[in-house]
This record gives C-alpha cells, structure tokens and sequence, in this order.
C-alpha cells in the first residue's frame, strides 16, 4: 500500500491528490459522511430539546473524550488548506469545545444546558451544509488547476 500512495499520479498543479490540502474534498463519500453525521447529531440535540431532557453527562471519560476529539479536529483543520474543510473543522472545534465545557461545569443550570443544546444542534447543522460544499470540491479543484498549467 505504501508504493501506491508514493507513485500517486501527479496532478497539473504538481502535487499529488494526497497532498493538495484536501482532506474531505477528495472524494464525495467524506461530504456525504461528514453531512449524514451531522445531520444526524443536530436530530439529536433538538430531540434532546423538544423533550425537556437537559441532562448533560460530567465524568472525566467523557471529559477526556471531548479533549480527544477536540485535538483530532484541530489538527485535521492546521492540516488542510481548503478554506471548505477549515470552516467545517471549526464548526466541529467550536461544539465539542462547548461540549466540553458543559462537562466540566458541574452545577451548570438548566438554562443554559437548554440554550447549549439549541447552540450545539444549530452548529451540527451548519457544519452538515458545510460538509455538503466539499462534494466535487477536489474535481473543482483539479479543473482550475488544468487550466491555469494550460
């Protein structure tokens, strides 16, 4: 496997599609995955909404969970130059910052667990749109690229 990934086609701009910048935007199955998960997760916290459940989980698994997610997303953001899959990774960042921090705030009131949740479910959804703009993103790509080597 590693052979292939070393004679990766070359594309018009000189790089290879492994190492364009491009995390998400090279194939359109990560788009769709990114967009169905999300979708998925902003179902969940207006769900969480609608029935009055405003409970929000504060043990250090969970803690240690959110850190885990929060440096993963981080570094695929730092890792990408496609300013599509930044802002999309920044929408992540942001929620499982605020994630975070409902965990670690122990007597947090009700309130604001409710707006949390409201503000979470609103963030998987703008993250969800914005996943779905990276389909085709590196076909796009690799098009203008054609065109300026021409």
């Amino acid at each position: 496997m590693d052979r292939e990934l070393t004679q990766a086609p070359v594309t018009a701009g000189g790089l290879s599609p492994y190492a364009s910048g491009h995390q998400m935007c090279r194939s359109a199955i990560w788009g769709l995955a990114g967009f169905l998960a999300c979708a998925y997760f902003a179902w969940i916290s207006f769900l969480h909404v609608s029935r009055r459940q405003y409970e929000w989980p504060h043990d250090a698994w969970t803690a240690a969970t959110y850190v885990v997610w929060i440096v993963l997303l981080v570094a695929l953001a730092f890792d990408t130059r496609c300013l599509r899959e930044k802002v999309f990774f920044g929408l992540l960042v942001a929620n499982f910052l605020v994630g975070f921090g409902l965990t670690i705030w122990h007597n947090i009131p009700t309130g604001d667990v409710r707006s949390a949740r409201i503000a979470t479910g609103v963030l998987w959804a703008l993250a969800g749109v914005v996943s779905l703009t990276t389909i085709g993103g590196a076909a796009d790509q690799h098009h203008r690229e054609k065109r300026v080597a021409a």
